[in-house]
């Protein structure tokens, strides 16, 4: 077993620190507090070629592997969680099931976009009553004169309102009970598709979560992604890597948590001494330091199996539950150690607790998770 990173992935890993540190964080706060879409970050890192990092080179990618995206989802979550889940949605979501399924002239046409960053990736999976029942879709698409007319709506969908086109399921046959779920690439500026950005957030108040509504969009045959009534396959597939994203992004978060705690431990002072000389403040900042090696570690191995063409869906689901609930532990207890501070935004740990909980639920929730797991275990 090799845990040292590869001279690239430490490159990018340094990259990605360094531009967190001085270009992600420094406007992080005021983001969340403004709602404002980090938009001049996105077209930085599209100068530095990140925006398609996993992808292969000939769409504009950088054809690096997953534990590398893992890295930069971290780097970037660490300083900023609405930007983490912006460019890890962006990837794994929107580029990635393009990647996996699209025809080659599909991929030139709508994931070199993706790559260079002049499109935001989305995918449209969840609906008001498709939620971790994803196959509870009701959106259809009906074949008609060469093309699918799709109608219906979706809702939590990240990055829409910056994605030039994005993957949707839909139901393209019925059979009693039975649905035939497809996946179909749709142009966000269609007659009749509509992006409303209203929601009301805990958390990530920078990032972009939408709801889409379709009324007979119009969009050519060929624009079914991958097989006929594989959507349902494709998204579970697609999720697996997500979840990967999401790992690493608690993983960030639970790491900038730590940080602000251990600092604030040593400066703050009470009973004559600073608290961290206290063992009630050590024991919490060790298991907190623990905590993220040990999800580290979980992401970094899912990450491993992917790129190694080996089945993965277990330990992505594990990391991905594993470092959400270890993340929302670690932020809760920095919050904890700064006592009523850590109540206050300057000190930006409650920042960190409201964002960390969406971890939990995003890409199938702590309890989606365990069944995953358990299926997977042989239950």
């Amino acid at each position: 077993m090799n845990f040292t990173l590869t001279e690239e992935q430490l490159m990018i890993q340094k990259m990605m620190r360094e531009f967190a540190d001085e270009v992600v964080a420094p406007g992080a706060e005021a983001r969340d507090k403004n709602k404002e879409f980090p938009v001049e970050i996105f077209q930085k890192l599209s100068k530095l070629g990140m925006m398609g990092l996993p992808f292969p080179e000939e769409y504009g990618g950088g054809g690096a592997d997953t534990i590398s995206f893992a890295i930069a989802v971290e780097e970037l979550s660490r300083a900023c969680g609405s930007t983490g889940i912006t460019y890890s949605a962006h990837v794994s979501l929107g580029g990635a099931p393009l990647n996996l399924f699209g025809t080659h002239e599909q991929k030139e046409k709508y994931l070199t976009p993706i790559c260079t960053g002049e499109s935001f990736g989305a995918f449209g999976l969840t609906e008001p009553n498709a939620g971790s029942d994803a196959g509870g879709t009701e959106t259809t698409a009906v074949l008609e004169n060469g093309d699918w007319v799709i109608n219906g709506s979706k809702c939590y969908i990240t990055n829409a309102s910056y994605a030039k086109h994005l993957a949707l399921t839909a139901i393209t046959n019925r059979n009693g009970s039975d649905k035939e779920i497809s996946a179909i690439i749709v142009p966000t500026d269609a007659k009749g598709f509509k992006v409303i950005d209203n929601y009301e957030k805990m958390g990530l108040h920078s990032s972009n979560t939408t709801e889409l509504f379709m009324e007979d969009v119009r969009v050519p045959e060929g624009n079914m992604l991958g097989k006929r009534g594989d959507g349902f396959k494709q998204f579970l597939v697609t999720l697996d890597g997500g979840r990967i994203g999401i790992g690493a992004m608690a993983v960030g978060i639970a790491q900038a948590a730590y940080e602000k705690a251990l600092a604030y431990a040593k400066e703050r002072k009470q009973f004559g001494r600073s608290i961290s000389k206290f063992q009630a403040i050590q024991f919490k900042l060790a298991d907190m330091a623990m905590k993220i090696e040990l999800a580290r570690m979980m992401v970094y191995k899912a990450a491993w199996l992917k790129d190694q063409g080996k089945k993965f869906s277990k330990e992505a689901s594990m990391a991905k539950l594993y470092a959400s609930e270890a993340c929302m532990q670690i932020c809760s207890e920095s919050v904890q150690i700064h006592g009523g501070n850590g109540y206050m935004r300057d000190y930006h740990v409650e920042r960190y607790f409201r964002d960390a909980k969406l971890l939990e639920i995003g890409e199938g929730t702590s309890e989606v998770q365990r069944i995953v797991i358990a299926r997977e275990i042989g239950c």
